[in-house]
């Protein structure tokens, strides 16, 4: 006990440096040329961004979002910029019947996935709460639920491949964020169900990675419009945004942050909650994490 007070510093230290550091693995474009990859809302901002970057990187692109004519032209792009293939399938996030029927179709049309990227959704307005309970509802199911749905659907081909889930999420779901209380209750979800499956791969030895994306303020017309006269941080530029999304899903990093506010990558990082997840793991029983 003695020995554990007087070095327990130093121990933590240590698993700190070696948690934040350890990843000395550089992204190269080719880990991409040839990879299947799923991109959702992608039909503007960082969605349209990364299926471009995907097409010149050599990818098998599928691209998803509700505007048919907006994917038929990222499409025919993405083909001239180089990529393997590139397809679209239109529809809407808000049928979970859809979001499960898309990934059967995806693998019917390329063949299995190795990358999976959820990016879609819903447009939330800057404003106080009022008691919109159906608004409340509506973004679990369409920024959270249907996540799920996807992954879940996916996680089969995902298994096979040895691929990787990235879940783009937002810094609204690492810190309490005014004026957008319904978007953030759905990016603190995603972070705790797929940090929690994560735990899940891990002990039961399932070789997918998930990659949680914390992302600040961006430059997509959107997040300007939504954003105008109510909040005045420097936005990120939505096309380098993209890229860091792809690099950490590549590099199967846990987390990825990207903002213009400096500091905020390693003032979000929770080391009490990544030593507290890794000690915790001792108590559970291990049989119960693989599925009968």
């Amino acid at each position: 006990m003695a020995f554990m007070k007087n070095y327990l510093f130093l121990i933590l230290g240590i698993f700190l440096a070696y948690y934040f550091y350890s990843d000395n693995e550089e992204f190269r474009p080719g880990m991409l040329k040839g990879k299947k990859v799923i991109v959702t809302g992608a039909s503007k901002g960082i969605g349209k961004e990364m299926a471009y970057h995907l097409a010149k990187m050599g990818a098998h692109v599928m691209v998803t979002a509700r505007s048919e004519e907006a994917l038929r032209k990222i499409v025919s792009d993405c083909l001239e910029y180089g990529a393997a293939s590139a397809h679209y399938i239109a529809g809407t996030m808000e049928n979970m019947t859809f979001a499960e029927q898309f990934v059967a179709k995806a693998e019917k049309i390329m063949g299995g996935i190795d990358m999976l990227i959820l990016n879609h959704i819903i447009s939330t307005p800057m404003q106080p709460f009022a008691g919109d309970i159906h608004f409340v509802r509506k973004s679990m199911e369409i920024n959270y639920i249907s996540y799920v749905v996807l992954s879940t659907a996916a996680l089969p081909m995902l298994k096979q491949s040895n691929g990787s889930i990235v879940v783009v999420s937002s810094m609204a779901g690492k810190m309490a964020s005014p004026l957008i209380a319904s978007y953030s209750a759905s990016k603190f979800a995603l972070d705790g169900f797929f940090s929690s499956i994560r735990k899940e791969y891990l002990v039961a030895k399932v070789n997918v990675s998930i990659t949680l994306c914390i992302l600040g303020l961006i430059n997509t017309d959107s997040a300007m419009k939504a954003s105008s006269g109510v909040f005045n941080a420097e936005a990120a530029p939505k096309e380098d945004c993209a890229l860091e999304i792809i690099k950490g899903g590549a590099l199967r990093r846990e987390e990825v942050y990207y903002s213009k506010l400096a500091w905020s990558s390693l003032l979000l990082r929770n080391p009490g909650r990544t030593i507290l997840e890794y000690l915790s793991l001792r108590y559970y029983n291990k049989d119960k994490f693989i599925n009968n």
